[in-house]
């Protein structure tokens, strides 16, 4: 594997110099009809792109404050200087952080560890390199149970998840538990090999992690690219877009999605050794405009018989092979067909497919001057769908729309394996489950909704452990509805931006597979 990584190393090195030189059109760029990519606003301007723009919004540390760090423990002491976790601020970072520059700082506003840099339980940050450049050196930028968050124009290289120095998991990037609303924008994410070499994903999410978008960034040299869930049962993620991103010289997971919708346009894949968009376990990914060169099995379903779906329009294979079906994979080539329909709820512009591997070269990564098409090249303009729900492998309830989907979730506890995200997954095998007898489990909305009635469902297999529960407004603590068992309970109407389901008795092992709202 060592080798494989390696020859790639000057062609990498010689797009870079090229890129930096400005966008040059050559031969090949005017021959598609190339364009001039504009310049983009800052990040603390907003400008986020895709799913990013859903929930309200990615607009990091805008309107607040901005400081300057150039080492890890000043970024640490930024968040950490705060009038509080959500005051919003921009951390300009200039120069390598790495292991021995950051340390854990402590405070209020903060929850910080030493080697790794930690976003968590935060909200309304960016962090943005600027000067010379920032470069994360095998250290990892860690999310978790954090919101409205921007990551730009840095580079984050060689992280371990063994070996040493460890950080982060192995992840250059990784998201996990109620994550919302992050936008990473003009990175480049690279190790200098696979697992065998200590490494793990470049872009990782899970445990209930939603509303992301990647965009014209540079993955490469890894074993894996990056994942949407953690195993086949977690499937509480999703709303991901990926758009003007380069993966090169990669084994797999391009994304490997994991249940969850995510959008796949614009992007550049070259030399996917194993194979690259994996989409499985419910999974729905719509894959449009891309250019797959010299890869195998780029999209599919492989390693489960748990199958994902696809939309796909528009992309181009050039010297793509595929794998002959099997019980554990199935290609979707070497024809590659729709076996499923994505609504995106948001504009964007599709430049043409072949235009995709010169666009992307001049504007993908850091250092780039942050700059993106401006999707005059054969530019398409869909018209935007309604707010998508995940395909639910449950039977509808009647009266409208699932408040539910795309809420967040939190609880007073958890069993092992199991999350507080399952419960509005719209798949009956996965479930939240208290550590013991009794518990509650929240939705919750960044705004009031009005509902009137609630839909409990029971795991498939475990019916009749749920006994006495009451049913209550999470914003003013009063209870909405008494009752036992699993099923429909109505309740007048009223508006609210939590609602908790709290079992006070139970027959057996509470199993809540889906906590579903209505407002009818």
């Amino acid at each position: 594997m060592r080798n494989r990584f390696d020859r790639r190393a000057a062609a990498v090195a010689l797009a870079g110099a090229v890129a930096m030189s400005g966008w040059a059109l050559g031969t090949s760029a005017a021959a598609v009809g190339a364009a001039l990519p504009v310049i983009q606003a800052s990040a603390a301007a907003g400008g986020a792109t895709g799913y990013a723009t859903g929930n309200g919004g990615t607009t990091g540390g805008a309107g607040g404050q901005t400081v300057r760090a150039t080492t890890g423990t000043a970024i640490h002491a930024a968040l950490c200087g705060r009038a509080g976790s959500s005051t919003p601020i921009t951390i300009e970072v200039e120069g390598t952080i790495n292991h021995g520059n950051t340390g854990k700082v402590s405070g209020p506003s903060c929850n910080t560890a030493a080697g790794v840099i930690e976003l968590k339980q935060i909200s309304n940050v960016t962090i943005i390199g600027v000067g010379n450049g920032a470069v994360f050196d095998q250290l990892g930028i860690h999310i978790r149970d954090s919101s409205n968050i921007i990551i730009q124009n840095v580079t984050v290289r060689n992280v371990k998840k063994s070996g040493s120095p460890t950080s982060n998991g192995g992840d250059a990037i990784g998201m996990e538990s109620t994550v919302r609303n992050v936008w990473v924008d003009h990175v480049t994410l690279e190790a200098s090999g696979g697992e065998s070499e200590g490494f793990d994903g470049l872009f990782d999410m899970k445990d209930d992690t939603q509303y992301v978008t990647l965009s014209y960034s540079t993955l490469r040299n890894s074993g894996r690219g990056g994942l949407i869930g953690s195993s086949e049962s977690d499937r509480s993620n999703g709303f991901i877009t990926f758009h003007h991103n380069l993966y090169e010289n990669i084994d797999s997971r391009t994304p490997l999605l994991r249940g969850g919708i995510a959008h796949i346009y614009n992007n550049s894949y070259v030399n996917l050794h194993e194979s690259g968009i994996n989409s499985r376990a419910g999974a729905r990914a719509k894959v449009e405009n891309n250019y797959f060169k010299d890869s195998k099995d780029v999209l599919g379903t492989f390693y489960t018989s748990e199958a994902g779906y696809w939309q796909v329009a528009g992309n181009i294979f050039d010297n793509v092979t595929w794998s002959a079906p099997g019980s554990d994979n199935a290609p979707a080539g070497p024809n590659p067909q729709s076996n499923t329909t994505v609504s995106v709820p948001y504009s964007y512009s599709l430049d043409g497919a072949s235009c995709v591997p010169d666009i992307v070269r001049q504007t993908a990564g850091a250092d780039k001057g942050l700059r993106v098409s401006n999707g005059s090249c054969s530019p398409q303009t869909p018209t935007p769908t309604a707010t998508p729900t995940p395909t639910p492998t449950v039977t509808p309830s009647p009266g409208g729309t699932n408040l539910s989907i795309g809420a967040g979730s939190d609880g007073s506890s958890k069993a092992d394996g199991t999350s507080y995200g399952n419960v509005r997954d719209g798949n009956l095998s996965t479930y939240w489950s208290p550590a013991g007898s009794t518990g509650d489990i929240s939705i919750k909305w960044s705004s009031a909704r009005t509902v009137s009635r609630v839909v409990i469902r029971e795991a498939s297999g475990s019916a009749g452990g749920i006994g006495a529960w009451q049913l209550v407004n999470g914003t003013t603590g009063a209870v909405l509805k008494s009752g036992s068992g699993a099923g429909t309970i109505t309740f007048t109407a009223t508006s609210l931006s939590k609602i908790t389901f709290k079992i006070t008795g139970s027959t057996g092992a509470p199993k809540v597979a889906e906590f579903e709202t209505y407002a009818g």
